[in-house]
């Protein structure tokens, strides 16, 4: 079995996130990491690898972004993966969802494998939709919120979490999951893993490489339309009252609460 695990490089989680309204593009430059949601996504190939059911040959980590992307690779490697395919192209830059996952898609076919592995979002856009646009391009099987998963040859049993539930679902392989937050505690890397990530095989790709039609992706080939965007106005300061009386203060809060019809 070869597993692909389809990982991003995302604005880290201590930065604020927000747009550009130059090119209403997320302004990434800030400090960047590998998506959190993706660390459950390299968890559970490697839970396949070592639990013995099927024999994995490899486990591959994709990705589509910019020269600096090429550190969540090494991430994953370090996390587990064998090699790493990157996917850069500066008429990539501006695809929506749609597009990336078209792009991604056409990557991923090179590839062939058995199984697609993604997390449940991405930690910038928090879109939960890429997994289900990779499977229809890949004319694969999807299921997204995987919680539980049972690999056999050529068959997968998959607990997913529902608004009303569990759904036990069973498909075929070739097929593409995303992994919901819940299914691992994903591992640290040793110290030999990082420093040895480096050295594992990266290929970097452009999108003349992988086939990919220049017209359906970038900023002209997306379908969305962001239109403009604005900073939210600033709150107001908040009122802060000082417990140097508790019987004052307590009267002050009171009639902050009167004031505004609030009790």
């Amino acid at each position: 079995m070869k597993i692909c695990v389809l990982v991003k490089e995302v604005p880290d989680a201590a930065v604020e996130k927000r747009i550009d309204p130059s090119t209403g593009r997320m302004d990434r430059s800030g400090e960047r990491n590998l998506n959190p949601y993706d660390t459950h996504a390299i968890e559970a190939a490697m839970q396949i690898k070592e639990g013995g059911a099927v024999e994995v040959d490899e486990i591959v980590a994709v990705t589509m972004g910019p020269a600096s992307a090429v550190r969540a690779l090494h991430k994953a490697v370090s996390l587990g993966a064998d090699r790493s395919v990157h996917l850069s192209d500066d008429a990539l830059a501006g695809s929506d969802v749609a597009a990336t996952g078209y792009a991604l898609a056409q990557t991923l076919e090179r590839e062939s494998p058995d199984l697609v592995l993604l997390g449940q979002q991405s930690d910038d856009g928090e879109c939960y939709t890429i997994g289900a646009v990779l499977a229809d391009h890949l004319r694969m099987p999807s299921l997204t919120q995987v919680i539980k998963m049972d690999v056999v040859e050529g068959k997968l049993t998959c607990e997913r979490q529902a608004e009303y539930g569990y759904d036990t679902v069973e498909i075929r392989t070739p097929a593409v999951i995303s992994v919901g937050d819940a299914i691992n505690e994903p591992r640290y890397p040793s110290l030999k893993a990082i420093m040895g990530a480096k050295k594992k095989p990266l290929e970097a790709l452009g999108a003349g490489d992988v086939g990919v039609d220049i017209s359906k992706v970038g900023a002209e080939g997306s379908q969305v339309d962001c239109g403009t965007f604005k900073a939210p106005p600033a709150k107001q300061a908040g009122t802060i009252i000082e417990d140097e009386d508790t019987i004052e203060t307590v009267g002050k809060i009171v009639a902050w609460l009167d004031e505004r019809k609030l009790i």
